[in-house]
């Protein structure tokens, strides 16, 4: 949010530089993130370090507060004038321009209600307005057809306010500064226009700060200075407001309050120079006096407002007293917003009806059929409260983002609205004339609770590590706005009403031993040791593994993710090819109250989705892909408030088999045997012992190139390559590879302690040893034989080549594979290597009805 210096200033004195408020008030939470110089100066302030502005400054002796008094024409040019300016001390200044604005008044003679303007004096620096680039340029002596001219009457974009310059900057009201005392012509511009624009980042929690107002009671509490609030005051002349509206409200949980303030016979007209200036600088356009003070409350002390036209209400009613109803909205209900969106409700949705129908989004944004418009004569103002999760869901769902939503969706408490709707009903009596009902009505059904919390000094101490006296910290709270009264050591602390972000109870106490810490300023807080004991430290024999399963993926160059807990059921649907069963446990799903997005409304049941998800996005920036997950998925457990969190390993890796190479090799993509690969590197880091492959057939795999692993007869998951129909599902094209395991599965194999082989004393003997079997036949039946036969002479036996045709016949294929023999008592002789695959060729024929090829 935008927050001018001069605006904020108007509630609370700021005597120290913008850049070191700017630096007070991030420490203290409220992020600002840049500073927007306006004709005024940077100031340097020593140990801050922040970036040098290039701005504009504005140049005291040479742009000033210009008064027009007279605007002539030109005599040779039709779109010329002459605007006869003062500048202090009787001078008068003879400016051409062609400014369009200025053409009204073009030979009316003297003004009689003169104009003010920013005036740029001949030497002035000032922004190039014709000039398509951001270009400088000093200000001299020219004539334009025929006459002098060695000044400027300026327009937005020449001071670098905007990049408005289809016309001067005109005031119709004589400038004043914040006691209300007028500025005289000649006054440096610095002065009148000149400003600094915080704009702040707010968190979630910082609900009560989003306004200048809000952001004011920040400052005054840090910088310990007097606040000043705006008045609340009403002049109410006229007859009461019973009877002239009422209001019934069916879901209190949902709108615990609901005010109206009626004002009659105004007028629709320009807002006053002050309120557009104050409006667009925290980037809101000015539309009329009406509308503006319903913006402007808004940004001012953080309560939107919305204005109906009293009389299209009325007519809807049939030329009775309106009555307003908030309730949820029936099937099949729409609504024609203000923005032109004809909308369709959802059931969550809380709006504002009358009896004819709906009016608007309660909270969000109103309808159009009741709207403020030029012959406006009579306003309802409402100000109302409403349940801060709701207003975020109907924003999430109906994809609308408002000012009014914003702030309620972090929560304004109901006490506002009443100080709200008092404040803006008087603005546009002031701005627009006419008389203000007596009352206020207010159906305030569901007030909150006022939240009391003791705090003893003891736990300020123990939290901060500083020893703080309860006058001390009773004088801290206070200045953030608390009622505080000490007893003793316990401070009985109650919390102001816009302060929703306090808690009860312990939690309570936490918060406002934050909110001392904030005040009393985290850099003065000394840096001490912990004086609690430490809890004994016990080892996480889980977590340990679990990382040690991380490890080892990273050694092998896989890239872990975190992919969303949320997803949609139709997103996971994709996840099982068409025709096959469905992949995804039993049970429902377990769905959000309160989804960011119809898109992750559920948890996840599969590890895959976030994968592949991920996959689909990175594939436009990376074409080979190592990713791996360690996460929970989440199912529903039948008796249980909570869900079964099991946690799940995921791996993908998808592209070519090796980056691409000055040589131009190309390696191919990678396929079933990369992945498998890198599961056998992964299983031997983990050092786990008995594992073996068999044919898996899993919906989301291929159901010829996948296989599930096992450890002595435990399964731990499944891996291949991702059905092409699931992959196309997901976007992706090429071959995707993925596996899928029992992360607890995986942990309860792992041994803690395991056998290390000293390096071999004596050379290997390798042997190369081809078998014919049958098609059905695996690889690990095969290297099963070849182990038990080969025994502990055996030390590898790795398969390197599959063959099907002539000579094998068909039903068969040659498996090859290469035997490598060893033992540290003495180095084998070639014998000994043949009598070991005579051993295994002989097995081989006995249980799997081999035959040596060749």
């Amino acid at each position: 949010m935008r927050v001018p210096l001069s605006w904020l200033k108007e509630y609370v004195d700021i005597e120290i530089p913008a850049e070191l408020l700017a630096e007070k008030l991030t420490a203290a939470g409220l992020e600002v993130a840049h500073l927007d110089y306006l004709g005024v100066p940077q100031t340097m302030v020593e140990g801050l370090r922040y970036p040098k502005s290039d701005h504009l400054v504005w140049d005291n002796q040479r742009i000033l507060l210009g008064k027009i008094l007279e605007v002539m024409p030109h005599p040779n040019a039709d779109r010329l004038v002459l605007a006869q300016v003062e500048i202090g001390g009787g001078v008068i200044e003879q400016c051409v321009t062609g400014a369009p604005n200025l053409f009204e008044f073009k030979g009316a003679g003297l003004l009689s209600s003169p104009l003010w303007t920013a005036f740029a004096a001949e030497g002035a620096e000032v922004w190039d307005g014709h000039s398509d680039e951001p270009k400088r340029m000093i200000l001299k002596e020219k004539p334009l057809r025929g006459i002098p001219n060695r000044s400027m009457v300026c327009s937005e974009k020449e001071l670098g306010l905007s990049g408005e310059h289809e016309g001067i900057i005109l005031m119709r009201e004589q400038p004043h500064d914040a006691s209300g005392k007028p500025f005289a012509p000649g006054t440096p511009l610095s002065e009148v226009l000149g400003d600094i624009v915080l704009e702040i980042e707010f968190t979630p929690n910082l609900a009560r700060a989003i306004s200048i107002y809000g952001v004011a009671r920040e400052t005054a509490a840090i910088l310990d200075k007097e606040l000043r609030p705006p008045p609340f005051d009403v002049l109410m002349e006229g007859a009461t407001i019973d009877g002239k509206v009422t209001v019934t409200i069916t879901e209190p949980e949902l709108n615990p309050r609901f005010t109206f303030a009626l004002l009659e016979n105004t007028t629709v007209k320009p807002s006053p120079e002050w309120m557009q200036r104050r409006l667009t600088l925290v980037g809101q356009r000015p539309i009329n006096n009406l509308v503006d003070v319903t913006n402007y409350i808004t940004f001012e002390i953080g309560q939107p407002l919305h204005a109906f036209d009293y009389d299209k209400l009325k007519a809807r009613a049939g030329g009775k007293a309106p009555h307003i109803i908030t309730r949820l909205p029936k099937p099949g209900e729409t609504l024609l917003t203000l923005d032109g969106q004809n909308r369709v409700l959802d059931a969550h949705n809380i709006l504002v009806c009358d009896e004819e129908g709906v009016l608007g989004l309660g909270g969000v944004m109103g309808g159009s059929d009741s709207e403020i418009d030029e012959n406006t004569k009579t306003v309802l103002l409402e100000a109302a409260g409403w349940n801060f999760i709701n207003v975020r869901r109907t924003m999430m769902t109906q994809k609308l983002h408002t000012e009014a939503g914003y702030r309620f969706s972090r929560g304004v408490h109901p006490s506002q609205a009443l100080l709200g709707v008092m404040r803006g009903i008087e603005l546009m009596r002031v701005t627009g004339g006419g008389t203000v009902a007596k009352e206020i009505y207010d159906n305030y059904p569901l007030p909150p609770e006022t939240v009391v919390v003791k705090l003893p000094t003891s736990e300020i101490f123990r939290i901060l590590g500083v020893k703080m006296s309860a006058h001390e910290a009773q004088n801290l709270l206070r200045r953030g706005g608390f009622l505080v009264e000490a007893q003793g050591d316990v401070l009985h602390v109650e919390v102001p009403d816009w302060r929703m972000d306090i808690g009860t109870g312990v939690i309570g106490e936490a918060d406002l031993v934050e909110e001392i810490a904030r005040i009393y300023g985290y850099d003065a807080i000394p840096d001490t040791i912990i004086a609690d004991e430490m809890p004994p430290q016990w080892a996480n024999a889980k977590f340990q593994r679990e990382e040690a399963i991380r490890d080892a993926l990273a050694a092998l160059g896989l890239r872990e993710i975190v992919s969303y807990r949320f997803t949609a059921p139709e997103r996971e649907a994709l996840l099982t090819a068409p025709g096959m069963p469905s992949v995804l446990p039993e049970g429902a799903y377990v769905t959000l109250a309160n989804p960011i997005s119809p898109e992750k409304s559920v948890l996840r049941k599969s590890i895959l989705t976030g994968l592949l998800e991920a996959a689909r996005l990175n594939a436009r920036y990376a074409e080979r892909q190592f990713t791996f997950e360690i996460g929970a998925v989440y199912l529903e457990h039948a008796g249980q408030d909570l869900p079964d969190e099991p946690r799940r390993l995921g791996l993908l890796i998808t592209g070519k088999r090796n980056d691409p190479a000055w040589m131009g090799t190309d390696s191919g993509a990678m396929d079933f045997y990369d992945l498998k690969g890198i599961l056998e590197d992964l299983f031997k880091a983990l050092h786990l012992s008995g594992v073996t492959y068999s044919r898996a057939m899993e919906g989301s795999f291929h159901p010829g190139r996948s296989a599930q692993v096992n450890v002595n007869g435990k399964t731990l998951g499944v891996f291949g390559e991702i059905h092409p129909q699931v992959a196309a599902a997901f976007e992706l094209e090429g071959a995707v590879l993925a596996a899928d395991f029992d992360l607890a599965a995986v942990i309860s194999v792992m041994n803690e302690l395991y056998t290390a082989q000293p390096l071999p004393l004596t050379p290997a003997v390798q042997q190369d040893v081809a078998l014919v079997v049958k098609e059905e036949t695996t690889n690990a039946e095969v290297e099963a034989v070849i182990r038990k036969a080969g025994g502990q002479l055996l030390k590898a036996a790795q398969l390197f080549d599959v063959y099907r045709g002539d000579p094998v016949p068909m039903g068969f294929k040659s498996m090859a594979y290469s035997v490598t023999y060893q033992t540290d008592e003495r180095t084998l002789t070639e014998a000994e290597a043949n009598k070991i695959r005579e051993k295994i060729v002989k097995l081989a024929e006995r249980e799997l009805g081999a035959a040596l090829r060749g």
